[in-house]
């Protein structure tokens, strides 16, 4: 009887696919060699035969291309795009790469098992590599307001939703700067330009895509973002996009403070913050965004300003230096310039700190870090004898420290508080190893150790880590053991050698 389930196809007939260590693999073409088959096994695809790609392979994210490669095989489109393409076009090494697809949301979930769907006005698919890398994944979107037909002249164009689907060219053209809105096609090799974004990457030009006006009414945050580019790139804001920021500077009041808390700490710690509070207070957005603070810089003396500004260049060299600065030494940074001193002048700082908390949506516990940080350079150049004990172990050290580096490099004093503190840090963070060999060098103490009655207790040396010293078996008392707080005593003296009950004091 034949197998039901058997193919009545003969064998001979069904497509036989080569493997890998065959010579009609190696005898393929070399563009077939970004098939599906290759695509499932989420192998990066070969170079396009028709020219050398734009951007090469080894500039680019391994993973990503993964994620690419597997949902180009699901049939869906797949580029790079954004700032990752931006910044290797400018020779710069992204911070993360990011990927849009044709795949809506739920669709990129089953594609991976190692996705996760977040956001709500603006859903994302992040896929998950080990070691903690993520590959944020967006679906092509459209501008959910179409402002010349939909709405009328003076209407809110504000917008408050943002997963309107559409294709590749509806989103680069809802995108904010032509800058950001290229696509790279990994298999084609090819730069995908909607929008003009070259001749302005290459213009070395901040503009908008489309009216500016428009673009500013719709998200306000935008002008933060135009800030935030042009000072870490070095380019320049074009005329118009810069004059319908000054326009609407006042509308960032209406969006989400958290959205303006975050872009302003991203302003921070751009690389570039000093020439990024110029534009800010010259667009007008920094009366918006930091009230305190510029009014007291608009009040300041010259000298004032001028060591305002120290301090952010000093900000930052050390974000140049490698390293990251946390929400409270950024805030800090804000606030070092006033002078430390008695009475009204340290007064001062603390009203400047608490108007931001207040104007400016300022979480309470990150202003109370940077007030402990503030507080602790004066700790720096206290004699040892006064010093705080543990002073090196608290929460708020390492951000104390960067703050110092910071003062050192902008006035150039205090550099030897600094090198033995950072010596100090260091120290703390020896392995284990060095550790043991430090405390090897502390005097041993003595331990008198409890030994049952009739016995004459006796003088334990305890090692390096405190712990009893080894003794010579013969030598060693007899013990009983302790009982525990709130329990009944285990063992008692004279019971049965090896019983349940106690230990053996026979010899």
């Amino acid at each position: 009887m034949s197998d039901p389930f058997r193919a009545e196809t003969p064998s001979e007939t069904l497509p036989q696919f080569p493997k890998k260590n065959d010579d009609a693999y190696r005898e393929r073409p070399r563009e077939r060699r970004g098939d599906p088959f290759r695509a499932l096994a989420l192998d990066a695809p070969g170079p396009s035969p028709s020219h050398p790609p734009e951007i090469p392979e080894d500039r680019l994210d391994p993973e990503a291309i993964k994620v690419i490669a597997r949902l180009r095989y699901t049939g869906h489109q797949a580029y790079f795009v954004g700032g990752c393409v931006r910044d290797v076009l400018l020779g710069r090494v992204p911070k993360d790469f990011d990927v849009a697809t044709s795949a809506h949301p739920g669709e990129v979930r089953a594609t991976f098992r190692n996705c996760r769907l977040i956001g709500r006005r603006f859903r994302l698919a992040h896929v998950y590599f080990r070691g903690g890398k993520v590959i944020e994944v967006a679906t092509f979107r459209k501008n959910p307001v179409d402002a010349a037909e939909d709405l009328a002249e003076g209407g809110d164009l504000l917008i408050t939703r943002d997963n309107v689907f559409g294709t590749a060219e509806e989103d680069a053209r809802r995108r904010d700067f032509t800058v950001n809105g290229l696509f790279y096609d990994v298999f084609a090799g090819e730069v995908i330009d909607y929008v003009g974004g070259r001749s302005d990457l290459e213009a070395r030009r901040i503009a908008t895509i489309g009216e500016p006006e428009i673009r500013m009414r719709e998200d306000p945050v935008r002008a933060l973002r135009a800030v935030r580019f042009a000072s870490r790139l070095g380019f320049t804001i074009e005329p118009e996009t810069f004059a319908a920021m000054r326009r609407h500077a006042g509308e960032l009041g209406r969006c989400a403070p958290p959205r303006l808390l975050e872009e302003t700490f991203k302003i921070l710690r751009c690389g570039a913050s000093s020439r990024a509070f110029e534009l800010l207070r010259s667009s007008g957005t920094l009366g918006v965004l930091l009230p305190a603070l510029d009014a007291f810089y608009g009040e300041a003396s010259d000298e004032g300003r001028r060591r305002f500004l120290a301090y952010l260049s000093a900000l930052d060299a050390l974000v140049h230096s490698g390293e990251e600065p946390s929400e409270a030494v950024l805030l800090g940074t804000l606030l070092m310039h006033l002078p430390v001193g008695e009475g009204g002048v340290v007064n001062e700082r603390e009203r400047l700190l608490s108007e931001l908390v207040t104007t400016a949506r300022l979480p309470r516990r990150i202003a109370e870090r940077a007030r402990l940080a503030l507080l602790a350079q004066r700790t720096f150049q206290a004699p040892l004898r006064r010093r705080k004990r543990g002073f090196s172990s608290q929460a708020y050290f390492k951000d104390a420290l960067q703050l110092l580096r910071i003062n050192v490099k902008a006035t150039g004093e205090g550099a030897e508080f600094l090198e033995r503190f950072a010596a100090n840090e260091v120290a703390h963070e020896l392995p284990g190893s060095h550790r043991q060999e430090r405390a090897s060098e502390r005097p041993r103490l003595l331990h008198l150790e409890s030994v049952p009655s009739g016995e004459s207790s006796r003088a334990t040396p305890l090692g390096a880590r405190g712990e009893p010293a080894a003794i010579p078996e013969g030598e060693q008392p007899g013990r009983r053991r302790r009982r525990r707080r709130g329990g009944r005593r285990r063992g008692r003296r004279g019971g049965t050698p090896g019983g349940a009950g106690g230990t053996s004091t026979t010899p």
